[in-house]
């Protein structure tokens, strides 16, 4: 919201009061001023001018010679290049000594051979936002009215003497999106009566009534709905007055109108609509009601827009003609040819109008307003004052009399506050006519039910006030946050602390990033094709559609983050950093229905992705790729975090999306079996092609089933005193063999005396079958209680190595 410090005036004396200490006051009281801008950029010397005649250059075409009285004793002879310079105009002058806004200092100078005594201005050059001006008036010289006063300072005519003061309001104050609230706040401030705008209007003998019928067939989106009927209006541009406030606040004139709504709904804060009453059905019926299934609406923008039976519309009976609270039909438009006007002023359920803005990405300053909830009050007060700004500045007559429905009664809250509350939640010691002096300062009605019980009264253009917590906190606001008193914390306190979800996944960022990897954070939505890329962790799952994507490539809920992983990696490799190590730690969306019913389970999952090389290249040290093992070693190490060793396996199959020969699905044993918890391994080479990748190695695990099968218990166990045997054997195995069983079952026939077995060599080739490999493994054996004798390490070593012949047909290498 931009306020014009001299536009707030009007509604308050600030006589002695800066624009920039309102800024400091209004900032100390909890509206944040994020800016005050001078609208004076330096306008000294410049000012109206009336140009007399106009001649072509003798030696250029596109410039004039122009004649131009200033109001001084002799005629300026200014040379001009605009194209829409011409006799009879007013204009703003720039004289001899101006120094424009831009820093361009005018002197007399020669123009191909012609004396130049000055500038006539463009807009732009002025300082103005020249683009909030009708189109040809950005274009060539400004051209004023042509009853503005001769020599007149142009800064005074523009109303560029003047401070906007640019409001960061949050959503609870929407009653400060109108200069009167706005004035209202100041007023409380400032501790001086707020002037309101003059309500009367001069109506002619007809009855309004006789012209407008209102109907409400949509009540719970419209609560009152009230109108006026002016006849014989002449469109035309507004008075220079109406065009400056406009233009500070950051609004663009259009025809006195609409200037005259876009004004008052400034003022006021209450959004209100002019309608040609001659297009409505009937010359003026409205029928306030729902969209029916499948009608559509072009509005002021010109954009067609299907509507849906949530949205509520302003109807003749017959048409749509407007969405309520958003924006007008094209066509019910003002237009030069409008002659009547119906004039809608009404309160909308914000709600209603929210979701209707959001849902067709339509947001204007009256949606703005309404969704917000505006003052109920105002919708009466808003259409008298434009009433009778149209009649006086568009030759109107109003007919007697509002026409109006209502479909709810308006009641003022009234909230009961204590002073002993009060003092307790601020720590001070305010009287009852102190808090009572507060009240009244903010324009609430104050009655003392009893000593230091009150009933408080609020206006309506305050609806953030509910509870006596609200009343309280006005009273610190205007009371002064600087003047409360600096008290100890009375009272229990609880520590904070992470829960225990919260400690888990810190932890598991941190052995992820212990070992190397960098966190990444990555959209929620995702492109249909990637969710079919890799193995979901429920079957048939389907990816949950967006109702409004921002696009295709995210349109869908995630059901895995493989994909966004792959994308960085992505965007990593076009801007040439290959050696990529990083994860995720995200949840997915996962559901079985095409049209929900129920909310979608959401998951906990990391994922992983590592690509480019282990290490960088030294002069003593080649440079490596990595590889499936790198992978793997990062989630063993978070499995045996958790407390896990030994109860994940890694099955040898071929998860979807993955290299055949070099994944691996994952499995976690507990006590009723194996469950999946994820998949590892190298993306498909056709995955590598399409995404435009080199060898990149993923992995991505369910977190849940870890954590709940986790086993944090620390163990101590004292070092061994006593020595361990090592035992190395080659064993020929089929080649589909799993290695990984081998070692299972070693460690399952030995138990607590296998201290550990590594797999340190597997070999095809010469010497072997086609259909078999070698594979050699080192067993270490060690008793806690005792140095094993030869007899009991042959006895244990012999019961391994006949395990493993007998339960995978291998043979011992001899």
């Amino acid at each position: 919201m931009n306020v014009s410090y001299q536009w707030l005036s009007q509604y308050i004396d600030l006589t002695g009061v800066s624009a920039e200490e309102i800024a400091e006051r209004m900032t100390r009281a909890g509206i944040e001023i994020d800016s005050v801008e001078n609208r004076n950029q330096g306008l000294d010397h410049i000012v109206v001018g009336y140009v007399v005649s106009k001649e072509k250059h003798p030696d250029a075409d596109k410039l004039n010679v122009c004649q131009v009285d200033v109001g001084a004793e002799e005629k300026l002879q200014i040379v001009c290049g605009a194209k829409n310079v011409d006799a009879g105009q007013k204009v703003p002058v720039a004289t001899i000594g101006a120094v424009m806004p831009g820093g361009m200092k005018i002197k007399r100078a020669k123009l191909r051979g012609v004396e130049s005594q000055g500038m006539i201005c463009s807009a732009k050059e002025l300082g103005m936002n020249d683009k909030l001006l009708p189109k040809e008036m950005q274009e060539g010289i400004l051209v004023l009215p042509a009853d503005t006063d001769l020599g007149t300072p142009i800064a005074d005519v523009l109303g560029l003497n003047d401070h906007v003061l640019e409001l960061d309001l949050t959503p609870n104050r929407s009653d400060c999106l109108s200069m009167l609230g706005v004035a209202h706040e100041v007023s409380a401030l400032l501790e001086r009566p707020a002037r309101l705008p003059e309500q009367d209007v001069k109506e002619s003998a007809e009855a309004a009534s006789s012209k407008v019928k209102i109907s409400i067939s949509a009540a719970e989106g419209c609560t009152h709905y009230a109108a006026r009927y002016i006849a014989g209006v002449t469109i035309k541009p507004s008075p220079l007055w109406l065009q400056n406030r406009l233009l500070a606040a950051g609004v663009r004139p259009i025809n006195n109108i609409v200037d005259v709504t876009n004004f008052v709904m400034l003022e006021y804060g209450q959004p209100l609509h002019a309608f040609d009453a001659d297009k409505l059905n009937g010359g003026g019926t409205i029928d306030v009601r729902f969209a029916n299934e499948g009608e559509g609406l072009v509005t002021l923008d010109g954009q067609e827009r299907k509507l849906e039976p949530h949205m509520l519309l302003i109807t003749d009976g017959v048409k749509p003609v407007a969405l309520a609270g958003v924006m007008g039909g094209e066509n019910s438009e003002v237009s030069s040819d409008t002659v009547n006007i119906l004039l809608e002023s009404a309160h909308f359920t914000g709600s209603v109008v929210r979701k209707t803005s959001r849902q067709l990405g339509l947001r204007s300053e009256a949606s703005l307003r309404f969704e917000k909830e505006v003052n109920p009050e105002a919708v009466i007060p808003a259409l008298n004052r434009a009433a009778e700004l149209i009649r006086t500045l568009a030759d109107g007559e109003v007919y007697a009399g509002i026409v109006e429905q209502k479909t709810a009664s308006l009641e003022r809250k009234v909230v009961e506050l204590t002073l002993d509350r009060t003092n307790r939640l601020l720590g001070t010691s305010l009287t009852s006519e102190e808090v009572r002096k507060i009240m009244e300062r903010l324009g609430f009605e104050f009655v003392e039910k009893s000593e230091g019980s009150f009933a408080i009264t609020v206006p309506t253009r305050r609806g953030d006030i509910t509870r006596d917590v609200d009343l309280i906190e006005e009273v610190a606001r205007i009371y002064g946050y600087d003047n409360i008193p600096v008290t100890a914390i009375e009272g229990s306190t609880t520590p904070g602390h992470l829960t225990k979800g919260q400690s888990i996944r810190r932890a598991i960022r941190r052995v992820l990033t212990d070992n190397g990897l960098n966190e990444v954070v990555t959209y929620s939505f995702t492109n249909p094709a990637d969710t079919a890329l890799f193995p979901s962790f429920l079957e048939d799952a389907v990816p949950v559609r967006l109702a409004m994507p921002m696009s295709e490539e995210r349109s869908v809920l995630r059901t895995n983050l493989t994909p966004g992983l792959i994308d960085v990696a992505v965007y990593n490799r076009n801007r040439k950093h290959e050696d990529i190590s990083i994860f995720e730690l995200g949840t997915l969306h996962l559901t079985k229905e095409e049209q929900l019913t129920a909310q979608p389970k959401e998951v906990l999952v990391a994922s992983l992705l590592m690509t480019g090389k282990r290490n960088a290249a030294q002069w003593n040290v080649k440079a490596e790729p990595v590889d499936f093992y790198d992978m793997k070693g990062v989630l063993d190490s978070l499995v045996s975090y958790f407390g896990l060793d030994g109860r994940v396996r890694y099955a040898a199959d071929r998860p979807q999306g993955l290299h055949p020969g070099r994944s691996a699905s994952l499995y976690l044993t507990g006590e009723h079996g194996e469950q999946y918890i994820g998949f590892i391994g190298q993306l498909h080479p056709e995955v590598q092609h399409a995404k435009d990748v080199a060898d990149t190695y993923v992995a991505e695990i369910l977190m849940q089933p870890l954590i709940d099968a986790a086993d944090f218990d620390i163990e101590y166990r004292s070092l061994p005193r006593y020595p361990a045997v090592d035992r190395d054997i080659a064993i020929v195995l089929d080649r589909g063999a799993e290695v990984g069983q081998v070692v299972a079952l070693a460690k399952e026939t030995a138990g607590e005396l296998l201290e550990s077995v590594n797999v340190f060599d597997v070999y095809t080739g010469e010497h072997v079958a086609e259909d078999k490999k070698s594979v050699a493994i080192s067993l270490v054996y060690r008793h806690p209680e005792h140095t094993f004798t030869d007899e009991e390490i042959t006895e244990l070593h012999g019961k391994v190595v006949a395990a493993i012949e007998s339960n995978f047909k291998a043979e011992l290498r001899k």
